[in-house]
């Protein structure tokens, strides 16, 4: 089957040529034509399978005919992160280069000047975070009265963030006469009561087991040391034939620390994470998709929202804590019918979590047990560190000749100290564990790295 069987425009079929696709995915071919029929949809589909395009593709032709009005746009799309929402406002380009539609993003980490800008010219698609659409909402800058289709996408991801409250209320803003459609990777019961609420008669397609793992992937648990986490990292971004690899983490602040380290040993490496705004964010994403950096590390906030072709890695640096993330972590490599590789670092403390993960996708991940090289933990010798001067001495009084006598016996008898670099080693800077009080004087001088 190829697109022109799905009922598309000549337009849009131009379009998706020249963006290199030729065979739609599994949901595309099940998604386009009921959409197209104007029905109401729930798709469930793990990350990677071409989703994305399942809705826009259909939506553009749907939006062809019509019109704009200052305030009330005519479609509503729902995203989770702002990651996802500039995901699809890429697919809106690309795709509907040969179509006049109007589009307005709302995310957060942007001038909401220029959305309101954009919203009061009229827009066809909008495409929102739940927090900026509402905040936008309440001060009177959106009307939804003439919204007539809704797409939720990612609604367990939307779940997990608490946003299902915000998606009630923005559902009964809109017209009850609407098309709506509900994509998401698994159907917990909260996801699938919002379903029944919302959605009328829908069409339910499946084109995979939920939370399934993607089968071109090759998987590995790691056991490593706590402590020994970054110098494996390391081994292994050496040992594998690593393209481009994302590098995942559960705290910002090990983002930001493993990021430096990287970067200290060589490596092309970015970061992105939950703390930084909008622009970096992206221009760290433009970064990785030119090649500029082959290794991004990241927290969960881009797990769902990287769409890069060619990556051929993932690493857990951390165990995810919810089973569902290590689906949509590792499903950033084998897109697009390519295989990948992703290596989860686990520690005597990870063991339920990955017992969970396991029992989500429904196998057992092979375990390997690596042991660090000696030479590993720096790739040079540091240079040592400068010391200090030695003060220069106030000149004393002179002693008597008894004084002078005594203090000669007690120089003979007492040894002279030992040095003090002799006495005090150099705190590693990559080691987890050590001296966590308050810093001594003498180490108040910064170790060069």
């Amino acid at each position: 089957m190829s697109f022109a069987d799905l009922g598309l425009s000549d337009e849009l079929l131009r379009a998706v040529t020249e963006s290199g696709y030729t065979e739609p995915t599994p949901i595309q071919r099940q998604a386009i034509p009921p959409v197209l029929m104007m029905k109401d949809l729930i798709g469930i589909a793990q990350t990677g399978t071409g989703k994305t395009a399942s809705f826009v593709l259909p939506m553009i032709d749907i939006l062809a005919h019509g019109r704009s009005r200052a305030r009330m746009p005519r479609s509503l799309i729902l995203e989770p992160t702002r990651e996802l929402a500039a995901q699809v406002a890429e697919n809106f380009e690309k795709y509907g280069k040969y179509h006049k539609l109007s589009m307005a993003l709302l995310i957060g980490g942007v001038s909401m000047g220029d959305q309101i800008k954009a919203l009061e010219k009229g827009v066809d698609v909008l495409i929102a975070t739940p927090g900026r659409l509402m905040d936008l909402f309440q001060r009177g800058n959106i009307l939804l009265t003439g919204c007539g289709l809704l797409v939720i996408d990612e609604a367990d991801r939307m779940l997990d963030m608490g946003f299902i409250p915000d998606i009630e209320e923005i559902c009964t803003k809109l017209p009850k006469n609407r098309q709506t459609l509900l994509f998401s990777a698994t159907m917990p019961p909260p996801i699938k009561k919002l379903a029944d609420k919302f959605l009328t008669n829908p069409k339910s397609i499946e084109v995979s087991r939920p939370a399934s793992a993607n089968l071109q992937i090759t998987q590995r648990l790691v056991e490593v040391d706590a402590r020994k986490k970054r110098e494996v990292l390391r081994e292994l971004i050496d040992a594998e034939d690593v393209n481009t690899a994302i590098i995942f983490c559960n705290r910002k602040t090990t983002v930001r620390e493993l990021a430096k380290s990287l970067k200290r040993h060589g490596y092309k490496a970015g970061e992105i994470h939950g703390d930084m705004d909008q622009p970096a964010r992206l221009a760290e994403l433009e970064l990785f998709k030119k090649g500029e950096v082959n290794l991004l590390v990241a927290s969960d906030v881009a797990a769902r929202g990287l769409d890069v072709k060619g990556v051929s890695h993932v690493f857990n640096f951390d165990a995810p804590w919810h089973p569902d993330d290590y689906v949509h972590r590792i499903g950033r490599t084998g897109r697009a019918g390519a295989t990948g590789k992703a290596f989860t670092f686990i520690t005597k403390d990870d063991v339920e979590a990955i017992e969970n993960i396991e029992k989500l996708i429904g196998q057992k991940i092979e375990r390997v047990a690596k042991q660090v090289r000696a030479e590993a933990a720096e790739p040079a010798a540091k240079a040592p560190r400068a010391r200090k001067p030695a003060k220069t001495e106030q000149p004393q009084k002179a002693e008597t000749p008894a004084r002078e006598e005594r203090a000669a016996g007690d120089r003979k008898k007492k040894p002279s100290p030992e040095p003090r670099a002799a006495r005090q080693a150099p705190r590693d800077e990559e080691a987890d564990d050590g001296w966590n009080g308050p810093m001594p004087g003498f180490l108040s001088v910064k170790l060069c790295s």
